[in-house]
């Protein structure tokens, strides 16, 4: 190891390589509760000098980690002792804005904010919008396909990539920065990495698709009564809006009450009576036409009994208001923790039984005191839940895990809707693939990175060096 740094100092300079005590001073997630334990931090300024790490770290043997803005939720960048950890800080360049192609070329670890602010600048929109937007960085979105608020009319990462750079277990760079929105040239071979969380290459450019920056953007939140009329009530809204819906979140009461209601934070802006709060947002051309059809859809839902009560922002600061209630995440930790986030995704006419499934076995497992709240991009299908179990600890943790994901697979749902799977949900992605899949996945594993030094041990068990599995079949 001690050769090894030393090589990588050469490369990448002497502000490019962080050890000893300063490693352990560096945070390994997003709360600062955790520090990091890699034996040393790389940081390269160009896909070059990556290049050239991962040549010398392949002949050495030496696994590797790549680490973004350390927002995940998955312990999918933990780094141990034995393990270098490779951060994307300092390549952090917006190379090139195209008005006309309407893309945007940037290093990975350009940040969320900074891509929405450079494209907002050209009057265009970056469409990939996170409430960890000021922390998460382009990189870390595309190598967990992060989802968000917008996927609604956006789509995931995945659809905002039109091209990317990598650099593979042994340094080789694979570069398919393509500008174009079509382009069947056989495989389409940056949806390798994308979603991959890094253990098949590293990230390092990528060109996204921008869209147009909306002149009319419309926000409320809607109190409503059940989950079928939530259902019922996004429909309408998709209907009546005819594609301009974006974002279509939605609060269980337990989350609203929380937040809205009992904390000093905010000032609620509708009464804490209502089992479920939507707040949803649309995007349009024309800023006035776009109130109107919105405002006259939000009439048309209280008429028909789909919603009980409702308020539309009239002002960017009552805008904000409102997102900022359903993004306090920070609120909800100091609420709750210690506890368990969940990331799950699942169709909409399932949830209710399922979640009621869930609290069940929750209170008959740990007792009425366990809380759960509820809340997510339901008009994606995605929920987050928290659990705060007790007493907490690690057989708790386990347990609830079990309650949360075990009915899953028994519905067509998903254990992770947009977090990825690291070491947290590896043991659980059998609910959501089939021995078959996972088995394939392992062979494209072997096959880009036989030696296993790409983030290893995360999603999946690797191969062994003649092709056969290192322990168990995951299935």
């Amino acid at each position: 190891m001690e050769v090894l740094l030393k090589d990588i100092a050469v490369l990448v300079g002497d502000q490019g390589l962080i050890t000893g005590d300063a490693v352990s001073e560096r945070p390994a997630d997003w709360l600062g509760q955790s520090h990091c334990r890699a034996a040393a931090v790389v940081r390269p300024r160009t896909t070059q000098e990556l290049s050239a790490v991962m040549k010398a770290c392949h002949t050495a043997r030496q696994p590797v980690v790549a680490a973004g803005g350390l927002t995940g939720l998955v312990h999918g960048a933990d780094a141990g002792p034995g393990e270098l950890l490779v951060s994307f800080e300092r390549m952090n360049q917006i190379e090139k804005i195209d008005p006309v192609q309407r893309t945007l070329t940037v290093q990975a670890g350009v940040r969320t904010e900074q891509a929405q602010e450079a494209a907002r600048e050209a009057g265009l929109l970056f469409a990939i919008d996170l409430g960890a937007r000021g922390s998460s960085t382009v990189g870390g979105n595309i190598s967990t396909n992060a989802g968000g608020n917008q996927v609604l009319r956006y789509g995931m990462t995945r659809q905002n990539v039109l091209g990317l750079e990598a650099v593979l277990a042994d340094g080789t760079i694979i570069s398919s920065m393509s500008p174009l929105m079509k382009n069947n040239t056989g495989y389409d071979l940056k949806h390798l990495f994308i979603g991959s969380e890094g253990t098949l290459g590293l990230v390092t450019r990528a060109v996204f698709r921008l869209h147009p920056l909306p002149l009319g953007e419309v926000t409320a939140m809607a109190g409503v009564r059940d989950l079928p009329s939530v259902a019922r009530f996004l429909r309408h809204m998709e209907d009546r809006l005819c594609g301009s819906l974006t974002a279509f979140e939605v609060m269980w009461h337990s989350f609203y009450n929380l937040i809205a209601v009992q904390g000093e934070r905010h000032k609620a802006p509708l009464s804490s009576e209502f089992p479920y709060y939507v707040l949803l947002e649309a995007h349009g051309g024309h800023a006035d036409n776009d109130q109107d059809q919105f405002s006259d859809a939000i009439g048309a839902a209280l008429t028909e009994g789909l919603i009980e009560d409702a308020v539309i922002a009239s002002s960017k600061r009552q805008r904000d208001a409102l997102w900022a209630i359903r993004e306090d995440i920070p609120g909800l930790v100091q609420a709750l923790y210690p506890m368990c986030s969940f990331d799950v995704s699942l169709p909409i006419g399932e949830m209710e039984p399922y979640l009621a499934g869930v609290q069940s076995k929750l209170s008959k497992v740990f007792g009425e005191t366990c809380k759960l709240l509820v809340f997510g991009h339901l008009g994606d299908g995605n929920l987050h839940l928290l659990v705060s179990p007790r007493p907490w600890g690690d057989d708790a943790q386990h347990k609830a895990e079990e309650i949360i994901y075990q009915p899953l697979g028994q519905v067509g749902g998903s254990v992770s809707a947009e977090h990825g799977i690291g070491l947290e949900k590896k043991r659980w992605l059998t609910q959501s693939r089939s021995s078959e899949e996972i088995r394939l996945m392992q062979h494209i594993k072997f096959a880009l990175d036989p030696c296993g030094l790409l983030n290893p041990g995360k999603i999946i068990d690797d191969l062994g060096p003649a092709g056969g599995a290192t322990h168990a079949d995951a299935a």
